[in-house]
């Protein structure tokens, strides 16, 4: 609740806000009553959530790509953000693989892109750009990996990814750092809720094969990950850009992820979403090989705990039920911008 009430009146901009997580994080801010301003592509799925909840409406919207640097750093310097939140990306395993060049040209140079408009843009205090827990080199191993891991993603996002830590660090040291913006990186698990339409990923496959009466199709029911409700890493980031904004001393790399009890297998998963859906949802498992992907990755999240006292609101089991919930109400027609709303204030308990 304090996070929230800080940012009213702040000027935040976001990359990647017609994106599932960025679409999310502007209805939080927007009812913070932040002025906000978004710089994306158009939103990636239809249907979209950032259609649903109409947040054209409601904040300034600028349709743009992350490598038009010029376009960029003009956006921003009309802006004026005090603080800046870096999602935009290229953030699908499977299309790595079928487009590495897009995928480094956006989430590397795309990333030097927004790195340049800060540094060119002299309101920003805090800056955040958001990457991913497949950023550590994957040892398969039971314990969760640390800030201090080493950085090396497999497969071209991941890897791209873990270029964007380094793009980030170097110009914190190089740059920012001497003009007082406070600098840090939020390396996320994997995020379930509603308003996701993308492919390739577990619930909005789920969702779909309810919408048509199917199985559900698990192609990695083995794989494990940290999954947790989007409204988990989003508060997460609002918070470090908070505190770093008031403590610059603070800004560093964080872990943001559930605990061991929600680090499951994406069968277990898919069992948690049929009894949230009910109706005699089933799954089937279908897997049939394919491009590499990590089976088990999980985050030691200690020091976000130990430095802000951060930790998950919903385990697991509720973040699946309140995912189910949303989407349900969407497919009943249901006035979404209300439920999403009435998620994100019982998240916040405000």
């Amino acid at each position: 609740m304090d996070n929230l009430e800080f940012y009213k009146g702040k000027k935040v901009f976001i990359t990647g806000h017609t994106g599932f997580k960025g679409a999310w994080l502007s209805r939080i801010l927007i009812n913070a009553g932040a002025e906000v301003t978004g710089y994306a592509l158009e939103a990636p799925t239809k249907p979209d959530l950032f259609s649903i909840l109409k947040l054209e409406e409601s904040m300034n919207s600028i349709i743009g790509d992350i490598r038009d640097g010029e376009k960029l750093a003009k956006a921003m310097a009309k802006a004026q953000p005090q603080i800046v939140l870096h999602l935009a990306a290229q953030p699908i395993v499977r299309e790595s693989y079928k487009n590495p060049a897009y995928t480094y040209e956006t989430n590397v140079m795309g990333t030097v892109n927004v790195l340049e408009a800060v540094r060119k843009t002299a309101s920003v205090r805090s800056f955040l750009n958001v990457t991913t827990d497949k950023v550590y080199k994957n040892n398969e191993w039971e314990w969760g990996y640390r800030e201090t891991d080493e950085l090396d993603g497999y497969d071209p996002y991941s890897n791209s990814k873990s270029c964007s830590e380094l793009v980030t660090h170097s110009y914190k040291s190089s740059f920012l750092d001497e003009a007082g913006v406070a600098v840090s990186t939020a390396r996320a698990g994997n995020v379930i809720g509603g308003g996701d339409f993308a492919v390739d990923r577990i619930v909005p496959d789920c969702v779909r094969a309810m919408a048509k009466g199917e199985k559900i199709a698990v192609r990695n029911p083995h794989s494990t990950r940290p999954y947790q409700h989007v409204l988990e890493p989003l508060g997460a980031y609002l918070m470090i850009a908070k505190e770093q904004y008031e403590h610059a001393e603070v800004a560093g790399a964080y872990n943001v992820g559930p605990g061991d009890s929600d680090c499951i297998t994406t069968g277990e998963l898919s069992d948690l979403f049929c009894e949230a859906w009910g109706d005699g949802a089933a799954w089937e498992n279908l897997f049939v090989g394919g491009p590499h992907e990590a089976n088990f990755l999980k985050l030691d999240c200690s020091r976000i705990k130990n430095v802000f006292g951060w930790r998950p609101h919903w385990h697991v089991k509720e973040a699946i039920e309140k995912t189910a919930a949303w989407y349900h109400e969407y497919l009943d027609d249901g006035d979404m911008v209300k439920f999403t709303d009435e998620q994100i204030s019982e998240y916040f308990n405000v």
